[in-house]
């Protein structure tokens, strides 16, 4: 199998850098002669050997339920000419680099990477929702910058699906180029401190929290941990960085004096909270802001310290007021970074929903709208508004909200609750807290709020109620949501399925 040549654009690894991103981990290499010294060179270090190819460092990380070093001889043999380890093995016939943990190795290999792309912005984000509506949105900005720019081999590099942990992180890293001008990588976590690790690790010149949930709340243990942790985000900026810091929070004044320990310069975004804000304005606002069941206008300011201010229109094709907000974030992070007014406007008027986040599909005469990506207390709510605005008749389709811990009865009272106040004919609710749900919505007066144990227990009772209204001459608008271990989107391809049916909908 022939070796695969270093490409241009792509980071060459030699074994003295290596060395130098591993000394914290007292990396050393073994089985490296002299004259092989100069000709190892990789562009590629990979952790999976089914992604091997000739040419590639592979590096054995140790995880809970799995050990890289019991595939380090398979790498070999796929070609790859050069291993990271904590336990080298003998049989190896390839140069190994011992260290003392192969997956904190990942980060300081990683944290290495970042370092050699000087002139690299990056924007790291975080939050308790909308991280990955607000990625896309800073690539469809991004777009418009490499479009307006006369070099044209300028890219950007966005975080992937959810590669936003300590082991995605330094995946994504490992991806720069040289041609990237712009990284916007995504910062999620489970536990105190992982921010902290994966921001030290990034080095973000722009830094946005973008709202304090209630995802994960099990397992922090309370809304003030989960404040506690987004902050660490903030921790590795210098006076040359930006901190963007959500208004509309209730956190907000906690984390804007936690940003300035640590910069300067720190931007607020937001719009909900300008008529309660007497002394001082958000950096980042939007005025006339109209939504509808497609889109949403608004006009966006920058009313930035030191800078003239500026305002340009959008029509953003999303609908919802948490995409407002959303695109306020997006709006301040790019212009921390350098981009102009214009430019953010023409990328959010270009951006568009990812798979699984109010995507809409047709449904003979009626109308899905997919948001089963993933849930928490608060998107639940937007989606409910979402389908508030919506025509015909709503009915909204949820799943359980996972990983609530103790709060998970509470949680999801409260969200029926809310729910029953929006402008929502029917819920049919699956799964263990069902009942919770539809217990709040009916101590609100909603009648038409049912539990079912399952999936398969409420489809017959989805697909009755869409027969009904469509026996009445309505059309239906329905949403679906629930957390990713719900699966929501199999109710979606069951009702599709059977509408296809001699006896369709």
């Amino acid at each position: 199998m022939s070796q695969r040549h270093p490409e241009n654009g792509l980071f060459i690894w030699t074994p003295e850098q290596l060395l130098a991103a591993t000394a914290q981990l007292n990396g050393e290499w073994i089985g490296l002669e002299a004259a092989d010294s100069s000709s190892l060179r990789a562009t590629r270090i990979i952790t999976d050997t089914r992604k091997i190819e000739a040419g590639d460092i592979f590096l054995a990380i140790v995880g809970e339920n799995f050990d890289g070093h019991s595939f380090v001889a398979s790498a070999v043999e796929k070609g790859a000419i050069a291993t990271i380890v904590s336990q080298p093995l003998s049989e190896v016939n390839v140069p190994q680099l011992k260290v003392d943990d192969t997956r904190l190795a990942f980060g300081q290999i990683a944290a290495y990477r970042r370092q050699q792309h000087p002139n690299l912005k990056v924007i790291a984000l975080t939050g308790s929702s909308g991280k990955t509506t607000v990625k896309e949105m800073l690539r469809h900005i991004f777009a418009q910058v490499e479009a307006a720019s006369a070099d044209a081999q300028s890219t950007t590099l966005v975080t992937r699906g959810n590669l936003n942990n300590d082991f995605g992180v330094p995946m994504m890293l490992l991806e720069l180029e040289q041609q990237h001008r712009y990284a916007v990588l995504e910062l999620g976590a489970n536990h105190v401190g992982e921010i902290a690790y994966t921001a030290a690790m990034v080095k973000p010149d722009v830094a946005c929290i973008l709202n304090i949930g209630t995802a994960h709340l099990g397992e922090f243990g309370g809304r003030d941990n989960i404040a506690k942790t987004k902050a660490e985000i903030y921790q590795p900026l210098t006076q040359a960085s930006t901190a963007v810091v959500p208004c509309d929070d209730d956190y907000s004044d906690q984390l804007m004096s936690t940003a300035k320990q640590h910069t300067d310069t720190v931007i607020g975004f937001g719009w909900h909270s300008l008529e309660q804000r007497t002394a001082k304005l958000p950096a980042v606002y939007a005025t006339e802001v109209k939504t509808t069941a497609l889109q949403s206008r608004f006009q966006l300011h920058f009313a930035i310290e030191g800078k003239a201010p500026a305002m340009v229109s959008v029509l953003l094709p999303m609908a919802g007021e948490h995409n407002v907000s959303n695109a306020l974030a997006a709006a301040a992070c790019a212009y921390a970074a350098g981009v102009s007014a214009e430019l953010i406007a023409q990328g959010l008027n270009q951006a568009k929903s990812s798979k699984g986040r109010l995507g809409r599909q047709r449904l003979g005469q009626h109308h899905i709208i997919d948001d089963t990506y993933n849930a928490n207390p608060n998107s639940m709510r937007a989606a409910a508004d979402v389908l508030a605005a919506q025509e015909g008749t709503k009915i909204l389709v949820l799943g359980d909200i996972g990983e609530l811990g103790d709060d998970a009865v509470s949680e999801h009272y409260k969200l029926g609750e809310a729910i029953a106040n929006k402008a929502v004919d029917y819920m049919l609710c699956a799964g263990e807290f069902a009942k919770d749900t539809v217990a709040g919505a009916s101590s609100q007066g909603m009648t038409q709020a049912y539990a079912f144990d399952t999936k398969a227990d409420l489809l017959p009772k989805l697909i009755e109620l869409v027969q009904t209204q469509q026996q009445q001459g309505q059309v239906c608008t329905l949403l679906f949501k629930g957390s990713r271990t719900t699966t929501m989107e199999t109710l979606i391809d069951d009702l599709t399925q059977i509408s296809t049916s001699p006896s369709s909908l």
